[in-house]
C-alpha cells in the first residue's frame, strides 16, 4: 500500500512546490506584464493607427498597413535603417571577436591581474552613458580634441577634422564608442566560460598532439558556444537600440540617423502639428521584427554547432 500512494504524495508535493515557485515569481510577473508586455501590445496596436497628439486633441483612426507600406517608401527610414545595419554588422562581430581575443590572452591569469584586467574593460559599462559620451565628445572636438591633437602632432593629418560633422566620419566614430562601452561584459563572460572548460579534454587533447588552434577550435569552443551564442544576441540588441550616443553628439545628423533615433524624432521632435505616434509606433515594430530575425537566425546557427 505504501508503494502504491508514494506517486500522489509525490505529485502533491510536486503541485505544491509549484505553487510555491509561481508565488515567488508573482511580483516579477506582474511588473513584466504590466511594463512590457502591455505596452508592447499597445504598441502593436497602435500601429495600424494614424494616431497622433498636439496640445489640443488625440486623435485615433484605424489605418491597417498603411504605417508599414509608408516606411518603405520613406527615404529617412531607409537611411536609419542602412545606418543600424551598419552598426549591428560591424559592431557584433567586433566586439565578439575582440572580446573573445581578451579572454583568451587574460583568463588563465589569477589574482590581482585578472581583476585588474576585468575593471579595466568593465569600467565603460558601469559608467554613466552620458559621462561617457561627454569624454568621447571632447576626443572628437573639432578645435580642441585630443584626437586631432595627436593625428597634426604625428603627422598624419593637416587640418583638423570635425569627425562628429563629416558624414565620412561621424558614423565610424558612434561605432568606436558603441564598441568600447560594449566589449566589458563579453570579456568577463567569456573569462568565467573559459575558466569553466573541462582541463582534462584539453589536456587529452595536447597529449594528442593538438595545437593551441586545433584545442580552441576542437575543444574549448564547442563548451563556449552557449556564452558566445548569449553575447550576440545581447550585442545585437544593444546595436540595434544605440540611440543616447546619437542623441547626446549628433541628433541625427552626419549620416548618423538610426531606427532609435528615427523613432524618437517621429514621435516626440517633428515640428508638425502632432507627433505620429501610430507611424513611430510602426517603426518600433519593425525593429522589433529584425531583432527577432536575427536572433532567430544566431540561435539556429548557434544549435548547428
Amino acid at each position: 500500500m505504501a508503494n502504491l500512494s508514494q506517486p500522489k504524495m509525490s505529485r502533491a508535493l510536486q503541485r505544491r512546490e509549484n505553487v510555491a515557485g509561481y508565488l515567488f515569481m508573482l511580483p516579477s510577473l506582474i511588473f513584466f506584464i504590466g511594463f512590457v508586455v502591455v505596452p508592447m501590445l499597445i504598441c502593436i496596436g497602435y500601429s495600424f493607427t494614424d494616431a497622433n497628439m498636439n496640445s489640443k486633441t488625440v486623435a485615433t483612426t484605424f489605418v491597417g498597413l498603411k504605417n508599414f507600406i509608408e516606411l518603405w517608401q520613406d527615404e529617412k527610414f531607409l537611411e536609419a535603417l542602412k545606418n543600424t545595419l551598419v552598426i549591428v554588422f560591424v559592431s557584433v562581430p567586433a566586439v565578439c571577436l575582440f572580446s573573445l581575443w581578451v579572454s583568451s590572452s587574460i583568463y588563465h591569469l589569477g589574482g590581482a591581474a585578472l581583476s585588474a584586467f576585468r575593471i579595466i574593460f568593465y569600467l565603460p559599462v558601469i559608467t554613466g552613458s552620458v559621462a561617457v559620451t561627454v569624454v568621447w565628445k571632447w576626443i572628437y572636438d573639432n578645435y580642441t580634441g585630443i584626437l586631432n591633437y595627436v593625428l597634426k602632432g604625428t603627422g598624419l593629418i593637416e587640418n583638423n577634422i570635425n569627425f562628429l560633422g563629416d558624414e565620412r566620419f561621424a558614423l565610424w566614430c558612434i561605432i568606436l564608442i558603441l564598441f568600447t562601452t560594449s566589449v566589458g561584459q563579453p570579456i568577463v563572460l567569456y573569462v568565467s566560460a573559459l575558466g569553466n572548460v573541462d582541463q582534462t579534454l584539453v589536456e587529452a587533447a595536447q597529449v594528442d598532439g593538438a595545437n593551441d588552434i586545433q584545442v580552441f577550435w576542437k575543444v574549448k569552443w564547442p563548451q563556449i558556444m552557449p556564452t558566445t551564442l548569449y553575447i550576440l544576441v545581447i550585442t545585437t540588441i544593444n546595436s540595434f537600440q544605440c540611440f543616447a550616443l546619437i542623441q547626446l553628439l549628433t541628433q541625427g545628423g552626419s549620416g548618423t540617423n538610426t531606427i532609435m533615433y528615427y523613432i524618437y524624432f517621429t514621435a516626440f521632435k517633428l515640428t508638425e502639428q502632432a507627433g505620429h505616434f501610430g507611424y513611430a509606433n510602426a517603426m518600433g515594430v519593425m525593429l522589433a521584427i529584425f531583432i527577432g530575425i536575427l536572433s532567430a537566425i544566431q540561435f539556429k546557427l548557434g544549435k548547428e554547432k
